[in-house]
């Protein structure tokens, strides 16, 4: 690939995903990558990043950032119910956009009445979502920026491989069953619908979701189809509702008016199915992984944990800042460890796709289609939960 200049980058937002999105850059080769600014409201937070991955200055005005010439993309990682109207801005300030999952959601209007997650129907939730998205899609469409979603699993080494396997072989999908569940969010928010815009689903639940939905996307490509999504079914609950206050102290999750536990059913339009889960009510660290279920082979995406580091403690002397694995409160006895998490997770990936998607003028992998795709379904889960029935597309 011929030379080109740095892409300059802005940051917004420094909380767990500046980290991650940090640990992609960090592996980015090929292009030069120039991290100019971290903007934040809690400067002490963004000082942290910038110390961290060299950003070049720290700041708290989102506006000073989109004023500056020299920035090429602006890589948010701020709470989803800002996602909206940053990414308006930054399209008309002329530069492109990194979005981090999710797109948007439902988080309240005037006159609901709180909490919202037991009190506006799900009915009104997806037409505004969906109201929101179609003007965002105005807007993308109409820019002549890039849209970039950081939905890492698309990213993933063992869902990359799976991917190159269905193409090669024009597999035809005939099932994929997609999990992320963990002990709940560490998030002061991650309880309140109005904070998050849902429970574990929309939380947790849409990374594999997006994993499937791009799955049967490069099914249809290679096979030179069109597959669109027919119909959602799911069941949503609080499975910790029963549990007494000792009884709930292993887990984390603290849902007021969200889900704890959320199965989704999707029936594509050429009859085949997908099964996702997601759930605040397993211990042992996050659980990562897609199986794909072919007319020819089976792929089994084992993302977290993985088998290529086990490891075993009697104390944890020395392993203060030594991580192991996430969503385990200790390291004592056997353990999966992380191994190049961020490459393994997608994150290297991801931002190296984003910022040759960039200097290349190409498309990306994950694009403004997935992230609307996954929310529509998201609500449409949460809408088909709360009915009792099967809704469609």
């Amino acid at each position: 690939m011929k030379q080109v200049k740095p892409v300059c980058v802005g940051l917004v937002g420094s909380g767990y995903a500046a980290y991650l999105h940090g640990n992609g850059y960090e592996k980015v080769s090929g292009v030069p990558v120039r991290l100019k600014t971290v903007v934040d409201i809690d400067l002490a937070k963004a000082e942290q990043v910038k110390a961290r991955y060299g950003f070049e200055q720290a700041i708290t005005s989102f506006e000073e950032l989109l004023n500056d010439p020299e920035i090429d993309v602006v890589d948010i990682v701020t709470p989803p119910s800002l996602h909206p109207i940053m990414i308006e801005k930054t399209l008309a300030a002329g530069k492109h956009v990194i979005c981090e999952k999710p797109l948007t959601g439902y988080f309240g209007q005037d006159g609901d009445v709180s909490p919202i997650g037991k009190n506006v129907p799900k009915s009104k939730m997806y037409e505004e979502v969906l109201k929101s998205m179609d003007e965002l899609k105005k807007i993308v469409d109409a820019s002549d920026k890039k849209f970039l979603y950081a939905e890492n699993y698309v990213y993933s080494t063992p869902i990359r491989k799976a991917a190159e396997i269905i193409s090669a072989r024009k597999s035809k999908i005939l099932f994929l069953k997609g999990e992320e569940s963990l002990k709940g969010s560490s998030s002061p928010v991650a309880g309140e619908w109005k904070g998050t815009g849902g429970g574990t689903l929309v939380r947790a639940g849409c990374h594999p979701l997006s994993g499937v939905l791009w799955l049967k996307q490069q099914e249809a490509i290679a096979r030179g189809e069109e597959i669109t999504i027919k119909s959602v079914m799911a069941d949503t609950g609080v499975a910790t509702s029963c549990l007494t206050e000792y009884e709930h102290r292993h887990i984390s999750a603290q849902p007021n008016d969200v889900e704890d536990f959320a199965t989704v059913t999707i029936t594509f339009s050429d009859g085949t199915k997908a099964l996702v889960i997601s759930t605040d009510t397993v211990l042992g660290g996050t659980k990562n992984y897609v199986e794909i279920y072919c007319n020819d082979n089976a792929l089994m995406c084992n993302i977290t944990p993985t088998d290529i580091l086990n490891t075993y403690f009697l104390d944890e002397e020395g392993m203060d800042d030594v991580v192991i694995s996430e969503m385990l409160p200790a390291k004592l006895g056997w353990n999966k460890a992380f191994v190049s998490d961020e490459v393994i997770r997608g994150y290297m990936g991801e931002l190296q796709d984003f910022v040759e998607t960039i200097a290349y003028d190409k498309k990306p992998s994950s694009d403004f289609d997935l992230a609307y795709k996954t929310i529509k379904v998201i609500y449409a889960a949460y809408l088909s939960a709360e009915e009792g029935r099967r809704v469609t597309f």
